[in-house]
């Protein structure tokens, strides 16, 4: 059996616990065998396709790899409660400093808020993004 067979049935096997399991890094090895048999389907030495399977492998996951992660949190609008406000832009009503007598208007309602920075103050009409949601305190910045 020609070696690209081979390769290609690596990538198969690589990708079998890529779907049971939902990792992506299977996915960038599968990318380098495919690679590998690929170079091997027109004449490439047997060095030249280990070098491929683990430059291209490498090179997907530096680069893919971090991308597919950020990719994995579930998106704004499936997140609910606190979850949902987190990094949300609100409106000021009314000064917010850090006393957190101020009020913001966030996700159509009026909430106290209050400066994640001492030296922070937001007047009236000014956006401000919410870090995080402190008992029935937004705090923002």
């Amino acid at each position: 059996m020609d070696a690209w067979i081979w390769w290609l049935i690596a990538a198969v096997g690589l990708g079998i616990p890529l779907v049971v399991t939902a990792m992506p890094e299977f996915a960038m090895f599968a990318g380098g065998a495919l690679s590998a048999a690929i170079v091997s389907a027109v004449g490439g030495g047997i060095v030249v396709q280990v070098v491929t399977f683990a430059v291209v492998s490498t090179a997907l996951l530096v680069v893919v790899n971090p991308i597919a992660r950020r990719n994995q949190r579930p998106p704004m609008e499936a997140r609910t409660g606190i979850d949902a406000l987190r990094g949300r832009q609100a409106v000021v009503l009314e000064r917010v400093d850090n006393s957190g007598n101020g009020r913001i208007k966030l996700a159509g309602e009026v909430w106290s808020a209050r400066a994640l920075d001492d030296g922070q103050i937001f007047e009236a009409g000014q956006q401000v993004d919410v870090v995080e949601i402190d008992g029935a305190t937004a705090v923002v910045v």
